[in-house]
């Protein structure tokens, strides 16, 4: 019996999101009395596959082949599920982001396995496995009892602590049965210059407070000392002050990022539920009584065009920059 994690990589590298879920795998497996095994599918060089033992990873599972190179959900989840057979896993993790959302139903009909999407802990108990996840966007929590043989669950992003737990490396290269592939790309065009929303550590946001386009330049500038991405609510993507590709909220980009900065945003349940797997969010808001003070750590009541020349003032002291 094992707990099989599939960890996504990004042209043959691993981002933290990999070893987070690895290391939830890993106290998972604890609980269970079995290990933890992490397949990848594509290239990936060893060195880099290596790097999976330090989260707990007991065995690394590599897939590579030319109908890999292109992400098509019905044949990675094909793989997965044969890989989980094989394995003897009674609990298969995948991330809860776009991909880990659009595979694991797939995987979880092809191993008649109960499915957990979103769970922000390890499980409440094993038997019965009660896992533990938000609902209501986000305003409430729910304890949800997964009654088959095998479970499926998604994890959100930026819940769990890395561990290190260092295991002796085993690298298997896996020959799978591959399915026609369906999906086919004619053009590729990656973002340059610009941190993604998806996977900034730091995101600096704006909201109708900011008042007007004209008045963004300083919270581009704190992004900029910071190293964060930039982003913005609806109503402000909407009124084309930025970009949609900047619009954070349930009709947006989910982000899970660990510093959340809303100038100017007052935390609509829309935008907060986009938002409310943030770490720590810090909340500036001329409205005291601004519902995104509720789900924000640290708050500064005051005007954000009067607060972010000081604050931009005080990192690039901090910074040196």
């Amino acid at each position: 019996m094992s707990v099989l994690v599939f960890v996504e990589n990004w042209d043959g590298k691993f981002k933290k999101l990999s070893f987070e879920l690895v290391s939830y795998a890993s106290r998972l497996a604890e609980m269970l009395g079995s290990s933890a095994i992490a397949v990848s599918i594509g290239k990936v060089e060893d060195a880099e596959l290596s790097k999976l033992a330090f989260n707990g990873a007991s065995k690394i599972i590599s897939i590579e082949g030319e109908q890999f190179n292109i992400l098509d959900n019905q044949n990675f989840a094909s793989a997965i599920a044969e890989v989980a057979v094989k394995e003897n896993a009674k609990v298969v993790v995948l991330s809860n982001n776009n991909i880990g959302k659009a595979i694991a139903p797939r995987v979880a009909v092809k191993l008649k396995a109960g499915l957990g999407a979103g769970v922000s802990h390890l499980p409440v108990s094993v038997d019965p496995f009660v896992v533990y996840k938000k609902v209501f966007s986000g305003n409430a929590f729910a304890n949800i009892t997964i009654k088959s043989e095998v479970k499926v669950l998604t994890l959100a992003q930026n819940s769990f602590e890395l561990i290190e737990k260092q295991l002796p490396l085993v690298i298997e290269k896996a020959a799978v049965q591959a399915i026609p592939c369906k999906t086919s790309i004619k053009d590729t065009q990656k973002q340059t210059g610009k941190i993604l929303l998806t996977d900034a550590d730091i995101v600096v946001s704006g909201g109708r407070g900011m008042k007007s386009p004209d008045n963004w330049a300083p919270l581009v500038e704190l992004a900029g000392i910071l190293g964060a991405a930039t982003a913005c609510s609806r109503p402000v993507s909407d009124e084309g002050w930025r970009g949609h590709d900047e619009h954070t909220g349930q009709t947006g980009k989910i982000i899970a990022p660990n510093l959340y900065f809303a100038i100017g945003i007052s935390g609509a349940t829309q935008h907060l539920a986009g938002v409310s797997g943030s770490k720590y969010i810090v909340a500036i808001n001329t409205d005291k009584d601004a519902p995104i003070f509720e789900a924000a750590q640290y708050g500064i009541i005051g005007d954000a065009l009067k607060v972010l020349p000081k604050l931009v003032e005080a990192f690039r002291e901090v910074k040196g920059k």
